[in-house]
């Protein structure tokens, strides 16, 4: 007999509200906004939404509205594409560098429908357009970087072959200079720097010894940098959770990155571009304010602001050690909480064995002192001079915690003094994500545009579109009534795909339409296989409830063969391929499952309803 259980009709119910849910969000249009994203040190409220508006206003830029959301950013919304950019640059000369103002894509589902998790697909840059960013090295502050810790090496050296200095600086002409202490003998710290630094050219003169890198280990040192950064942003990338990215180098030290269908641009600029990192360092005895005001500093010591303002309302100065005791570079794992004895926010770190060991050995010889964190950034900047841009670079330093060392540290400890729980979320991304090798500036950043992702988006969709009308009209008129059995399946089938996509947050490229059509395809292969089971049966004389039952079960196992081919295929896309095929591959592995279950159980649901009852049935219409 034909027979089928009701739980399974409840569950074919319960997918085609779920898939109609979850679909709807993807008929709601997105409007073209503007994001202002707070910098550290700044804050996003009423009085900077108002200031935004009356720029606008002056500027003559129509706007549909200004609303600060949940996450703390004000989000301008326009009325078109061209809007956007002319709000966009009149927010940025208004603002300035402390806040981050970029293009974004504002949504329109209900609020309701976000409650729920209803979120519409992301189009990649093929459909909708989305960020680009053209990045470069910063070569001046790569080498610096460089010379830096070659001065640390020599400093390190010199202490551990016990030979006293009263300086070890890097000079503008690239070298860094040792000067030691009256007494000392030069040949010996020449010979010490040849043998540890054996590719370095190393040259003594009076009580100096200087150390200078080859150009050819220079060049290569960018190289390696940019090579490392391409890494780096990959790990920030996948932090930030976008899909399908596309990453590439261009030329010597330029590298370029696509972001399609991100949803918050202020922040992945922020997480691309940023240097921010920790720096652990010792505090120097002396007045800071002298040091501030006179210029006293001593030789071992760097003047530092602490982030909190004194009495006269200029941030407080500290004396800190040159030497960094260690850095973001020798973290392990970071996480962000809440001090359980402050109750303030905190990133937890976790330092390699190297920097443990560092950590160590300093913290065991000043216990009772006090050691400062230095929270240090830099921050791009494009000013316009003579109506040309002028592109530089702020560094912003500050001593965001001193704390007295209460016992000997290791590679576990807690650094607090952070403003806000989202500040110690993005600083615990980025010091996991990696430090970059060099600092990067953006040369270019642009959303591409919607125009030709809208005729892609036409053209793709109409080919879904066909391929479909052509396979229901195949079946309605060589199947007939199972023909219409057929068509409700696929039209569940195409339901589901859309749903699942919007789900997962995929982003939706040509080749994911491609994979949508061509899952449609597959459908269509394991309905015909079902149908023509069914007209098998009822050739070999058996009645028609009966064949409709056989013909299901018996296509049901090469049904499952071959979209089980066919999924194993797309998991050796999805796991070797890059970018627009891991795309093509998700939309195959998903249209394989739907297609499975609406082709083997949904079907066979409805052809039991419209068959099941009958008690004299005599023929059907396929």
């Amino acid at each position: 007999m034909l027979e089928y259980s009701r739980w399974k009709y409840l569950v074919i119910l319960i997918a085609l509200a779920l898939s109609l849910l979850y679909s709807v969000p993807n008929v709601f249009p997105q409007d073209p906004a503007v994001q202002v994203t707070a910098n550290r040190g700044t804050k996003v409220d009423a009085a900077l939404q108002q200031r935004v508006e009356s720029a606008l206003k002056k500027a003559s830029v129509p706007f549909a509205s200004s609303e600060i959301g949940k996450d703390g950013n004000l989000l301008v919304r326009t009325a078109s594409d061209d809007d956007q950019t002319r709000a966009s640059q009149a927010i940025r000369d208004e603002l300035g560098s402390g806040f981050v103002v970029a293009l974004n894509q504002a949504s329109t589902v209900p609020a309701w429908l976000q409650a729920i998790g209803a979120k519409p697909m992301f189009l990649g840059l093929d459909l909708r357009g989305g960020v680009y960013f053209e990045m470069q090295v910063d070569k001046e502050a790569a080498l610096a970087k460089r010379f830096e810790a070659t001065a640390e090496d020599m400093r390190v050296l010199l202490r551990d072959n016990r030979i006293r200095y009263t300086a070890v600086e890097p000079r503008k002409d690239g070298t860094v200079v040792a000067t030691l202490g009256t007494g000392q003998d030069p040949v010996a710290a020449q010979r010490l720097f040849a043998r540890n630094m054996p590719t370095y050219q190393v040259d003594a003169a009076g009580n100096t010894v200087s150390v200078r890198i080859p150009q050819a280990e220079l060049d290569k040192m960018l190289t390696d940098a940019v090579q490392q950064n391409i890494g780096t942003l990959n790990n920030r990338i996948n932090e930030l959770g976008v899909a399908e990215p596309i990453i590439q180098r261009q030329g010597a030290d330029r590298v370029v990155v696509q972001l399609p269908g991100v949803q918050d641009t202020a922040q992945a600029k922020r997480i691309l571009g940023a240097t921010a990192t920790l720096e652990y360092r010792g505090v120097v005895e002396g007045n800071a304010y002298d040091a501030r005001d006179a210029g006293l500093v001593p030789p071992e010591g760097r003047l530092f602001y602490r982030k909190e303002l004194g009495a006269d309302g200029k941030p407080i100065p500290i004396l800190l050690n040159k030497r960094v005791i260690a850095s973001g570079e020798q973290l392990q794992s970071a996480s962000s909480l809440f001090d359980s004895q402050s109750g303030t926010p905190a990133v937890s770190v976790r330092l390699t064995s190297i920097g443990g060991q560092r950590m160590f050995d300093y913290s065991s010889q000043h216990v009772g002192k006090p050691m400062a964190v230095v929270y240090s950034e830099r921050i791009p900047e494009v000013k316009l001079v003579d109506g040309k841009e002028v592109r530089s670079t702020r560094v912003n330093e500050q001593v965001i915690s001193v704390a007295t060392i209460q016992s000997t540290l290791g590679r576990d400890f807690q650094t607090t003094g952070l403003e806000s729980m989202k500040e110690a979320s993005d600083l615990a991304l980025l010091l996991r994500a990696g430090a970059l090798a060099a600092p990067m500036d953006f040369v270019d950043e642009r959303t591409v545009g919607p125009s030709l992702g809208a005729e892609n988006v036409q053209r793709g969709l109409k080919a879904v579109a066909f391929s479909f009308i052509f396979a229901l009209g195949f079946f309605l008129i060589y199947y007939r009534m199972f023909g219409v059995i057929t068509c409700l399946a696929l039209m569940l089938n195409l339901l589901m795909v859309v749903a699942l996509m919007s789900l997962l947050g995929f982003t939706l490229t040509l080749p994911g339409l491609a994979g949508i059509a061509l899952t449609v395809g597959m459908s269509v292969d394991a309905n015909v296989l079902i149908n023509e089971r069914i007209r098998e049966e009822l050739r070999l004389g058996l009645p028609p409830q009966k064949a409709i039952a056989e013909g299901y079960e018996r296509a049901s196992g090469t049904i499952a063969d071959a979209n089980l081919t066919a999924m194993l295929a797309g998991v050796a896309l999805f796991a070797f391929g890059t970018g627009p095929l891991k795309g093509f591959a998700v939309a195959l592995i998903l249209g394989i499952v739907t297609s499975m279950y609406t082709a083997v159980s949904v079907s066979r649901g409805i052809a039991t309803l419209v068959y099941g009852r009958r008690k004299k049935l005599k023929s059907i219409a396929i």
